[in-house]
């Protein structure tokens, strides 16, 4: 009984520290493809639309009808840099217009290409968007749609 009094004081510490990070589930990624789609739509682009989790795994790849193969990697890439930068991949396409992009260029998993977004909660980062097929902006966008269903 003494032994098992000491066990269970000694483990309090690990039970009241224990916090469930928050993390982005399918459904969240299915919530934000949709009104990243829906935008989309309404604008008539078609666009690829990628959803990583907290570390750049992906969680859901969406391809329009008739985008480019190419925008395949393009949207994963620009997920990637704004879950690994925690920060919109578009810093770095504005950082290599006024810098030159030597610097920028440089940088392991930094696409300088406005459409990949960061995505939070609580101030936590669960995951991110990466959208391609369309201009930067316009990717952008389309992106911005996406984090707000969220």
């Amino acid at each position: 009984m003494k032994t098992l009094l000491i066990f269970v004081l000694l483990s309090l510490p690990f039970f009241s520290y224990s916090q469930t990070k928050p993390y982005l589930t399918i459904a969240d990624a299915d919530r934000i493809t949709a009104a990243a789609e829906a935008k989309a739509k309404a604008e008539g682009w078609n666009v690829v639309i990628a959803i990583l989790d907290d570390g750049g795994n992906l969680v859901s790849l969406r391809r329009m009808d008739g985008v480019q193969v190419g925008s395949v990697d393009v949207a994963q890439a620009k997920a990637k840099t704004a879950v690994y930068f925690k920060r919109p991949s578009k810093v770095f396409e504005d950082g290599m217009k006024a810098e030159g992009g030597a610097r920028i260029a440089t940088l392991p998993n930094a696409t300088a290409i406005e459409g990949g977004l960061p995505i939070f909660k609580d101030g936590i980062i669960v995951g991110s968007i990466g959208v391609s097929g369309v201009t930067s902006a316009q990717d952008g966008i389309i992106a911005d749609a996406g984090v707000k269903a969220y």
